[in-house]
């Protein structure tokens, strides 16, 4: 699990491609001290585990689903990526709760620069425009952000100076591609309150059939 706070802007140093599969080497001195094979690392939002432990930084596997799914399949060595480790459970939960299982992707639209700030507004994607709520929490490219504005179509971030300067998102231009997570609280919600279609019956008819079952009387033989 993580939490959405970059620690290290690094980059894609070696990529090698096989038939579904690709193999990424990752410059990240800052997160490398204590890494350990089988560790997880967020790469621009995408949970990799750590192969194995290089000099100054760490080398995955990516899979074909992840290839598909988020912006690694895209990525060219000497590519920035947004690096995060895994969280501690003794540490505070300084952006949301974020698993690095990436939802898909969307686009800037437009860049907005205030005084030392910026709204960056991106496409919403059909599919995710449930999750996504005004002044909820969203993730992109492992950055866990607030949703500041929303409308049918996008919806709207403000970018501090930090995040602008220590982030991919400081350089993404419209038209450029991110990965996106959207909160993982609002998918269990809506599971939990969703039909149960594996038991052909929701929750509630659940109860109404146990509550039936407990009045029949059973005659024992004698």
């Amino acid at each position: 699990m993580f939490t959405g706070i970059v620690e290290e802007l690094g980059r894609l140093a070696r990529r090698t491609d096989a038939q579904d599969s690709s193999r990424v080497e990752v410059h990240g001195p800052t997160v490398v001290p204590d890494l350990a094979h089988g560790d997880s690392v967020a790469v621009n939002g995408v949970c990799l585990t750590v192969t194995e432990v290089l000099d100054d930084g760490f080398a995955a596997d990516v899979m074909a689903e992840t290839l598909a799914r988020s912006t690694l399949g895209r990525l060219t060595e000497g590519d920035p990526v947004n690096l995060e480790r895994a969280v501690r459970v003794d540490a505070r939960l300084g952006g949301h709760i974020v698993q690095g299982h990436v939802d898909g992707t969307t686009r800037v639209l437009s860049r907005t620069p205030g005084d030392r700030w910026e709204v960056v507004r991106f496409a919403l994607p059909p599919e995710l425009a449930r999750y996504v709520v005004h002044k909820g929490s969203v993730c992109l490219d492992g950055v866990s952000l607030t949703v500041s504005a929303l409308d049918e179509e996008a919806f709207e971030v403000s970018l501090i100076p930090t995040t602008l300067e220590l982030t991919t998102l400081g350089a993404r231009q419209p038209g450029d591609e991110v990965n996106v997570e959207v909160d993982v609280l609002a998918k269990y919600v809506e599971r939990l309150l969703a039909p149960d279609t594996a038991a052909g019956r929701s929750s509630a008819g659940t109860d109404r059939a146990d509550a039936a079952t407990d009045s029949v009387d059973v005659e024992v033989p004698s």
